[in-house]
Parts: structure tokens; C-alpha cells; sequence
């Protein structure tokens, strides 16, 4: 089983920036992709960004693309999110997600199997 573990979180004006880590342990060769989700508040949760664990390709939601850079660590068990030129509207719990069953870079849900507790991302001046 592979467990995650958010972190970097916080309150930041707009304008600004974060940078959100997720720690990936357990049995991580069996990851394909792991991804960024975000749920505000009254709203359903949607897809932020995903990277795929071998070859490291990514794939963006439209309303981040250009401000947010998914990326892995060296050691292939951390993913990051760089969040610049934050908004209001980015305000919402952020959750790292990981897919070891379905094999493909999804901007789904039902394909990501595991998932972190989340950390809150407020942007507010």
C-alpha cells in the first residue's frame, strides 16, 4: 500500500506563491501518475495537475496553466506543486492523489486510487 502525506499549505496574498510537497510512502514502484486535486468550498473536487511517474509528463487544468508546475524530487518518491501568481479563486483544500491500478496520466477521479488528507491553501489579501 502506498500512503501520502500533504504539506506546504497556507495563507498567501494574491499575487503570491506556495509550494505544495506530497510524500509518497510505502510501495511506490507500483505508482503510474500522481496528481494535484482541489475542492473549494460548495463546490466538487477537480484536477489541478498530474505527472507521470515514468517519463514525467504532465497535464495542466486550464485555469492553472502557466502558474502551477507539477514536478517529482530526485528521489521519485515526493511530487511537488509550485503555485505562483495565486488568485482568490485558487482557494480550496489541495489533495495529492496517486494512481497505481489504471496506468494512464487521468484528469479523472474514479482513476486515482489513493489519496492524501489534504492541506488548505488560502489566497486572501
Amino acid at each position: 500500500q502506498v500512503q501520502l502525506v500533504e504539506s506546504g499549505g497556507g495563507l498567501v496574498q494574491p499575487g503570491g506563491s506556495l509550494r505544495l510537497s506530497c510524500a509518497a510512502s510505502g510501495r511506490t514502484f507500483n505508482v503510474y501518475a500522481m496528481a494535484w486535486f482541489r475542492q473549494a468550498p460548495g463546490k466538487e473536487r477537480e484536477f489541478v495537475a498530474g505527472i507521470r511517474w515514468s517519463g514525467g509528463s504532465t497535464n495542466y487544468a486550464d485555469s492553472v496553466k502557466g502558474r502551477f508546475t507539477i514536478s517529482r524530487g530526485v528521489a521519485k518518491n515526493t511530487v511537488y506543486l509550485q503555485m505562483n501568481s495565486l488568485k482568490p479563486e485558487d482557494t480550496a483544500v489541495y489533495y495529492c492523489a496517486a494512481d497505481s491500478l489504471f496506468g494512464s496520466l487521468s484528469m479523472r477521479m474514479s482513476e486515482y486510487d489513493l489519496w492524501g488528507q489534504g492541506t488548505q491553501v488560502t489566497v486572501s489579501s
